[in-house]
């Protein structure tokens, strides 16, 4: 079977696609992990996560700035870790309180 050669623009087009999809799911993923543990988030991560995702669906990435993130990446690299951050805090099981690092 051969495979159609794609021009470095749909090249561009599907990776900047693929990023979006991927971004959306890790979204939805961490949203359903905080729904289904009843972690209460600060309003500051809930509001995070309902903008990023809005961002992502409307313009394909949730970040202007080239600096912040990889030029297919969907999220920046700070957003991709307060992601991150809010899935630990989700998952982190009740009783156990997190802790803190000796100074």
């Amino acid at each position: 079977m051969k495979r159609r050669v794609r021009d470095p623009q749909e090249r561009r087009e599907a990776e900047r696609a693929r990023a979006k999809r991927a971004a959306l799911k890790a979204l939805k993923r961490t949203r359903k992990a905080v729904e289904d543990s009843a972690v209460d988030l600060s309003s500051w991560e809930g509001e995070f996560l309902g903008s990023v995702e809005g961002r992502v669906e409307r313009f394909g990435r949730a970040f202007r700035d080239p600096e912040k993130g990889g030029p297919g990446a969907a999220l920046s690299m700070l957003q991709a870790q307060k992601l991150k951050e809010i899935g630990a805090k989700a998952k982190r099981k009740p009783g156990r309180e997190r802790r803190s690092r000796p100074s």
